[in-house]
């Protein structure tokens, strides 16, 4: 079993800024702009903010709710409307898929996403970021894979409920690839008691990666088992000792600037297990909501 620490959503670079905590705690990951893909901001929803004039205050006008998205990952039934038959997907091509197809990465294996996050506040005019306040590291959302779709001969058969999905329009190509989710999270064959995909609905400081003694956003503070010892695989694209150190009980991780996806092998790292379910735990209230969404999932 691998998991998969996936960044994803607005940055300095896609997007131009980072995505909102809201001051309730709520998170809402903006996703990047794509002028290929048939679905504009202003058809999105989340955490019950219409996406199009979110992003639009937030980029001061430089993305509004015209502008197309990349709604990918797309986990959440209720961001769009819905085809019958809909399940949590998200796509990768390229280099990324290259090295995920590398890691061997496939069905029952965890993807934790993860993008940057900074506090907004409410203005008269809008929301607007609180001034001063820095940029993290944030996992906001989860998927375990059930299957894996290759694109590169077209769209299969039986997913006509997926056609608007960005990889889905893209034309035929190799390395095109889209993951779709399982019903419910089993980890090592027990049910984790949480929906196959899913989002975080608040911040909690367990979901936050970037050290919070950093000034920048790479530094990350993680557990102490994240520390590669030997016989241990690292982190993928981290495997330089350098990287790493242990700091107190906790391991510091100074993380590429580059790359979308680092793979983590859990059967080097069985604590991975425990601390997957304990992310989702401070959640369960709103897992209650998501029981009937689930049960048809099923």
């Amino acid at each position: 079993m691998k998991l998969i620490l996936s960044r994803k959503g607005f940055d300095s670079t896609a997007g131009g800024t980072a995505s909102p905590i809201f001051p309730d705690g709520r998170m809402v990951s903006l996703p990047i702009p794509d002028n290929r893909s048939t679905i504009r901001y202003g058809d999105i929803h989340c955490q019950g903010e219409p996406l199009g004039s979110l992003v639009t205050q937030l980029t001061r006008g430089k993305i509004h709710a015209d502008h197309r998205a990349h709604l990918d990952p797309d986990l959440m039934e209720t961001s769009l409307a819905r085809l019958p038959g809909w399940r949590p997907l998200f796509g990768q091509a390229g280099a990324a898929q290259s090295h995920l197809r590398n890691q061997g990465v496939g069905a029952g294996d965890v993807f934790l996403f993860f993008g940057l996050f900074r506090p907004v506040r409410r203005r008269e005019d809008g929301w607007a970021w609180v001034p001063n306040a820095p940029s993290r590291h944030v996992i906001w959302g989860w998927m375990q894979i059930a299957e894996v779709l290759p694109l590169d001969g077209g769209a299969p058969k039986g997913y006509a409920w997926a056609q608007y999905h960005p990889h889905f329009q893209w034309e035929s190509g190799a390395n095109n690839v889209v993951y779709v989710a399982s019903p419910t999270l089993t980890l090592h064959g027990e049910d984790a008691g949480l929906p196959g995909a899913g989002t975080f609905k608040r911040f909690c400081p367990r979901l936050q990666l970037t050290s919070p003694a950093a000034r920048g956003t790479t530094p990350w503070l993680l557990p102490d088992w994240f520390y590669p010892v030997p016989g241990r695989t690292p982190l993928s694209y981290h495997g330089k000792a350098e990287r790493w150190e242990r700091q107190g009980g906790t391991t510091r991780l100074d993380v590429v600037k580059r790359g979308q996806e680092f793979v983590l092998h859990i059967d080097d790292y069985p604590e991975a297990i425990p601390w997957l379910r304990n992310l989702g735990q401070w959640d369960y209230k709103n897992l209650v909501k998501r029981k009937g969404r689930l049960e048809r999932l099923k």
